[in-house]
């Protein structure tokens, strides 16, 4: 069998979603399928194409927008690729056009993953044009979808709530465990502080991330818990400049400056060193698909302080996160939660984390769900336990 993959970045410039396509297609390979991908070229698709391995990646120069990604060259280039079934990753963007072109008749039949973006708040953000797109071209893109793929069971029903018919697979990202080599690091990498714990956020700063909100409970008790003086909150992503400026804005005027490091994005041996420095993680999002940050702070034995809206209640069940929702007054709550740990508790939340990494999200376990939904919307075998019909 021969997949394509097809989304907007091959690049770290799609945080999360280039790490979860790039793992797929990579063990997609190695159970001994061909496999092709196909995306947009951006300022960092060069550099990280190594990251690929020996998986093919076709990147399309734009014409235009980068916000749309018109790539002129991009449906030829899958329509002459030779699949057998197309797995397009995200929404609102060209390649939603070219999936639907390329697999309007069906054949090859597509797989559609919109990766948490239409759960309701990410909907909401930015209504109108996401609106037009829905008449223009998305809503076909998601209707003529052989299946689409929800990470979770709150995206499917997001996506019945829209109205989508569709069969739906649920099936979840995976992650790797690190490895046990730690990198060279010093105690400073990264903007980390010296002789402090480390709570640490990993992400896209965006909105939907609650970022605001964890810097107004971060003040609230640096004021009131003795212990809080002894963390250092460590915001290591990038956005866009305005939305990075305020954030940044935000400290100093909330006079946290001392407590709050900005060390921008974090890759590679620049990400393992900032997660094995850490002591607990936190991602207070107001809108996820499944963010692939909590599962490596999991890989790493990090106790976690998330929100509902990670899609991760697996987490809260086995006792691997501290629950809060992302208001202000309940991150507050959550935080004091986690400064009351000792150093033992936290290990033991961490080791719950992992375990559930190693059970549930391994990424040849989630490949093989993935590989027999493909082989099921080709016509061969009865339909996987992950699908569900409307």
């Amino acid at each position: 069998m021969k997949v394509g993959n097809l989304t907007a970045s091959v690049s770290r410039q799609a945080f999360g979603v280039f790490h979860a396509v790039r793992h797929m297609a990579i063990s997609t390979q190695n159970l001994g399928h061909e496999v092709i991908v196909f995306g947009l070229q951006d300022e960092f698709s060069e550099t990280d194409l190594p990251a690929w391995g020996t998986v093919p990646v076709r990147v399309h120069p734009i014409s235009g927008p980068r916000k749309i990604g018109f790539a002129p060259g991009l449906v030829r280039s899958i329509r002459t690729s030779g699949i057998d079934v197309l797995h397009s990753h995200g929404l609102w963007m060209y390649p939603s056009v070219a999936s639907s072109i390329i697999c309007r008749k069906g054949k090859p039949p597509s797989v559609v993953a919109p990766h948490g973006m239409l759960d309701p708040w990410a909907v909401r953000n930015s209504a109108g044009i996401k609106k037009i797109a829905t008449w223009l071209y998305e809503g076909r893109h998601l209707r003529t979808a052989a299946c689409l793929h929800a990470l979770c069971d709150s995206e499917a029903t997001s996506l019945r709530t829209w109205g989508l018919r569709n069969p739906i697979c649920i099936i979840p990202l995976g992650q790797e465990l690190p490895p046990d080599v730690a990198p060279q690091c010093s105690q400073g990498d990264s903007g980390l502080a010296l002789g402090r714990k480390v709570l640490l956020f990993l992400g896209r700063l965006h909105p939907k991330k609650g970022v605001p909100n964890l810097l107004q409970a971060w003040v609230a008790c640096q004021k009131t818990e003795l212990e809080a003086r002894n963390w250092t909150l460590v915001v290591a992503g990038g956005g866009q400049a305005e939305y990075e400026n305020l954030l940044k804005g935000m400290v100093t005027e909330l006079g946290i400056s001392d407590s709050v490091a900005f060390p921008g994005p974090l890759f590679d041996a620049a990400k393992d060193c900032a997660l094995r420095r850490a002591q607990a993680f936190v991602l207070p999002s107001f809108s996820e698909g499944l963010p692939v940050a909590v599962l490596e702070a999991w890989a790493y034995g990090l106790p976690a302080l998330i929100t509902p809206q990670c899609n991760l209640p697996e987490g809260f069940m086995e006792g691997a996160a501290i629950k809060t929702d992302p208001a202000a007054g309940s991150l507050t709550e959550g935080l004091r939660t986690l400064f009351a740990m000792n150093a033992s508790d936290r290990a033991q939340m961490g080791a719950r984390g992992r375990q559930l990494v190693e059970r549930k999200f391994s990424w040849p376990n989630v490949t093989r769900q993935m590989v027999s939904v493909y082989e099921w919307v080709l016509g061969g075998g009865p339909r996987p336990d992950s699908v569900r019909e409307a």
